[in-house]
């Protein structure tokens, strides 16, 4: 929220001096006023109307309670006393206040009013009294209409009128890999239009929860970089959450946020609507409903160690009423699941697992085109798991870098020496 508005010329006899202010007195009060300025102004003046070289140039600064922006603008002509004219439009914020958005206001303020300035004098001839006139009153609409509608529209004169918008601004979202997997949060459907990205019209009909950013680009037949860009956008709009991949092999846990589940009557209805099977889905037969008690249940015996297909054979009487996939999700989105990601650690070089391979080979004879061929294939796998094997990498994202499967994943780590994997 702004909470002032003030405009700041040098005055050749007295110096930087604010002429008018937005709310009255609240950067220099009068003689006669009582209210209590928001800064002392002789104390910053210097940042507001600095020296020519520091002018053209967005400049902040913070007060112990509020945030100043400004963009000094200094115009050299001999028609100006001193043969220039120095201006600035300051807007004043609360300390905490996050700025992005509102530094685009000033730059844009000054740039028009520099050129207003150029064109027509517009400010420099105004000879309104303090608190008066047509900048007055510029600067008060502005403060009304950005507090209340974060835009404004104000006809200058004929040929000029200033548009301003407060854009929002959000953090910045988190990293995306292909082996991420989005899920959207809205309709997207109903965003869209003809005139939209057309990578992104590909890509949002493959948004499911269920496909990979990976998949996603060969499903869409699209260039990945292009598709990870289109899914940062959604992702920085909040239009999607990041999941990792589903399989019965991966492995769970709850967290301690877990009790906020148990005591949420609300949260454990949401959740049996989110996790009950489609209709027509359970081949006629009668299905009760689960019930809250029930999934607090499943979801306190998710542990370490064991995976969602044991889990699920553990538990199929009551997992066969409801979607797994969806079980899992719901856990994850809420945050009193975690995923136990598993990681490959090699303690051995790769020339050491290089040489027990050929030992291995030596120790059964094989014509000689078969153990060129065998030797060949040993390498690429190396080359390929080399560098994943340094305990940073997830099952996942191997898996979806070189495009195999866990099992297959599992099976080439066994021919590669001395591996060691780790579930974090």
């Amino acid at each position: 929220m702004i909470r002032a508005i003030f405009f700041c010329v040098f005055d050749v006899n007295e110096g930087p001096k604010v002429l008018h202010q937005v709310p009255a007195d609240c950067i220099v009060p009068s003689s006669s006023s009582t209210q209590i300025p928001l800064f002392h102004f002789p104390s910053v003046s210097s940042y507001i109307i600095p020296r020519p070289e520091f002018c053209s140039r967005l400049i902040t600064f913070c007060t112990p309670t509020h945030r100043v922006l400004s963009h000094p603008v200094c115009l050299q002509s001999s028609s100006y006393p001193r043969n220039a004219y120095t201006f600035s439009f300051a807007l004043v914020l609360d300390a905490a206040t996050p700025f992005a958005s509102y530094a685009t206001v000033t730059l844009k303020l000054a740039s028009l009013l520099q050129t207003l300035e150029e064109q027509s004098r517009f400010l420099s001839r105004d000879g309104s009294a303090p608190n008066t006139g047509k900048i007055y009153a510029l600067c008060e609409i502005l403060l009304e209409d950005l507090n209340n509608y974060s835009e404004s529209m104000i006809p200058i004169d004929d040929s000029n009128t200033l548009n301003i918008k407060l854009f929002p601004t959000y953090p910045p979202p988190p990293p995306l890999y292909a082996h991420h997997v989005p899920l959207s949060t809205v309709q997207l459907e109903k965003l869209t239009d003809p005139n939209w990205d057309l990578t992104m019209l590909k890509v949002l009909p493959h948004i499911d929860g269920i496909n990979s950013v990976k998949q996603i680009s060969l499903l869409a037949d699209a260039d990945y970089k292009l598709v990870r860009k289109a899914v940062e956008h959604l992702l920085y709009y909040g239009c999607l959450l990041l999941l990792d991949i589903f399989s019965f092999s991966a492995i769970y846990a709850p967290t301690a946020e877990l009790s906020s589940f148990v005591e949420d009557e609300a949260m454990q209805s949401e959740c049996a609507r989110y996790v009950a099977l489609p209709t027509g889905s359970t081949n006629g037969s009668n299905v009760t409903p689960i019930n809250g008690v029930e999934l607090v249940e499943l979801y306190l015996n998710l542990r370490q160690g064991q995976n969602v297909k044991s889990f699920h054979v553990e538990h199929s009487e009551i997992m066969e009423r409801l979607d797994v996939r969806r079980f899992i999700t719901f856990g994850v989105i809420k945050g009193f699941l975690y995923r136990v990601h598993k990681y490959a650690i090699s303690t051995s070089s790769p020339s050491q697992r290089k040489g027990d391979r050929k030992s291995k080979m030596q120790q059964r004879p094989k014509r000689a085109a078969e153990v060129q061929s065998s030797d060949a294939d040993g390498d690429a796998h190396l080359l390929d798991l080399g560098r994943f094997l340094d305990g940073t990498h997830c099952f996942d994202e191997i898996c979806t870098e070189l495009m195999i499967s866990d099992q297959e994943l599992t099976a080439r780590l066994k021919s590669h020496g001395d591996v060691q994997i780790i579930y974090r």
